[in-house]
């Protein structure tokens, strides 16, 4: 494993420690929250916690499985205690975008049912302005030329649709389109808003005002910001 893995790693396992027995946790999606999901089985197998999982994705569902974490559904629960996710880019006001896997939807429906939301992440996602990641759309598979023609009178840079000829489906059986705004995304909310005014959206990959930490790896270690005045604050 390389220094950048072991980080994650690292990462993966120190965001656990916002993890109580008899928690109902949002199991999130990616390459360095899947370390978080490893290490609740762990916590699980030889420390005996009592906890419930809620994923995010097909790929997450199949992990926890493979680790005995027992699972429910978004429409089984009232609410999650807490969800442990990835971020392709999270600014100092701990908003995000979200959405580089796919599985934006599902995440922001985990996310918006928990008390609080913990993002596990490497320090090469954050960022000053969003917007630099591509900023990724749910949108249905009938509407997407449309929601294409209306997104370019909003976004100045070019709108794809993930996959091109051969688009990507998402678990929601939708499809993504990319949009490069560049770092231009100082005020998230309004353009969320914007662009969830256009029918045919599903969803947007923009979490505002949803994160309440972030555990972050760098080459100096691994770091926990706090949002203040957040929820775990």
């Amino acid at each position: 494993m390389d220094r950048v893995e072991e980080l994650k790693r690292e990462a993966g396992i120190a965001a656990c420690s916002f993890v109580r027995d008899g928690m109902r946790i949002g199991l999130g999606t990616g390459s360095t929250v899947k370390y978080t999901v490893i290490e609740i089985g762990r916590m699980i197998s030889e420390e005996g916690i009592d906890v419930i999982g809620v994923p995010t994705s097909e790929a997450t569902r199949e992990l926890a499985e493979s680790l005995r974490i027992p699972l429910s559904t978004l429409e089984e629960v009232t609410s999650l205690d807490i969800t442990i996710d990835g971020a392709d880019e999270f600014d100092s006001d701990f908003q995000l975008i979200k959405g580089g896997g796919g599985a934006l939807t599902r995440e922001k429906r985990v996310a918006e049912k928990s008390e609080s939301m913990v993002v596990v992440a490497d320090d090469r996602k954050q960022v000053v302005t969003l917007g630099e990641f591509h900023l990724p759309l749910e949108v249905g598979k009938d509407d997407w030329h449309i929601v294409v023609t209306k997104l370019q009178e909003i976004c100045p840079g070019q709108v794809s649709l993930r996959g091109g000829e051969s688009p990507y489906v998402t678990d929601n059986d939708g499809y993504i389109l990319d949009c490069e705004f560049g770092p231009t995304i100082s005020d998230p909310a309004s353009l969320e808003g914007q662009i969830r005014s256009i029918d045919g959206v599903v969803e947007v990959g923009l979490f505002v005002d949803i994160c309440d930490a972030v555990v972050m790896a760098s080459p100096s270690g691994v770091t926990t910001l706090l949002k203040q005045g957040g929820r775990l604050d």
